[in-house]
């Protein structure tokens, strides 16, 4: 296997249609468990973000323990989706983008590095070599996507106020999540190029005419799922080539 995708909510359940093989692999921070897919002759894997039934908060995925995991088998390509909220109005619910920069606010001081001093370049915060893939999948299957966006990650598991929306607005942040700046930081420190799609499932506090929940997340993903299934499964088959 060459690459690795993180199926977020509504794409990891889709993934998991495809069948496979469970796996289970073992590193120094717990024991990761995912699983084989064969897309097109082209073994993948697939690992749950929120594992089986959507059950663990943002907060408490084991983020480092994925990248070690790729590293124990060698893999050096990510791929992730990610269900987001909006701060562009002209991008609606059901806008795709391929992710090119971040804000990291989670505060969770995540990082491999904690037992000898490293400092990790960010010139190209997300993977240029999945990007490209995603781009160029995208583009093959007759699928808009954004080029380009930046990500502003959150702790979670609440959603922003309004006033928060309003600031992280004029900082230039695009979309607001809770996972993929804490995947970035540690994939790229464990040598992984990681490449997000975000999908938009609503647009964020103060700018949406309504109250969030995450049934209408659940519902955007519903019916925009199978399309990013479609571009991260043509750009894992790209990069394993």
């Amino acid at each position: 296997m060459k690459v690795a995708i993180i199926g977020g909510t509504g794409v990891g359940s889709r993934l998991l249609e495809l069948g496979g093989v469970p796996v289970h692999i073992p590193t120094e921070v717990g024991t990761v468990r995912g699983r084989k897919l064969t897309s097109n002759g082209v073994e993948i894997l697939l690992l749950s973000r929120h594992s089986a039934g959507h059950k663990v908060p943002p907060h408490k995925v084991n983020y480092l323990g994925m990248a070690r995991a790729l590293n124990v088998l060698g893999i050096e390509n990510c791929l992730s989706s990610a269900a987001v909220g909006c701060l562009r109005r002209e991008w609606g619910p059901g806008t795709m983008v391929v992710c090119s920069d971040f804000y990291d606010l989670t505060y969770r001081n995540l990082t491999a590095f904690d037992r000898k001093v490293a400092h990790t370049d960010f010139t190209d915060p997300f993977g240029p070599e999945g990007r490209g893939a995603m781009l160029s999948a995208a583009a093959e299957l007759g699928l808009p996507v954004q080029d380009g966006g930046v990500y502003l990650g959150l702790n979670g598991p609440r959603y922003e106020t309004p006033r928060e929306i309003q600031l992280y607005g004029e900082l230039g942040a695009d979309l607001v999540g809770m996972t993929a700046s804490t995947e970035a930081i540690v994939m790229r420190e464990c040598g992984i190029d990681y490449a997000c799609l975000a999908v938009v499932t609503n647009l964020a506090a103060g700018i949406s005419e309504t109250k969030l929940s995450h049934q209408e997340v659940e519902d955007e993903m519903k019916r925009s799922g199978a399309k990013a299934v479609q571009i991260l499964l043509g750009a894992a088959e790209s990069l394993s080539r």
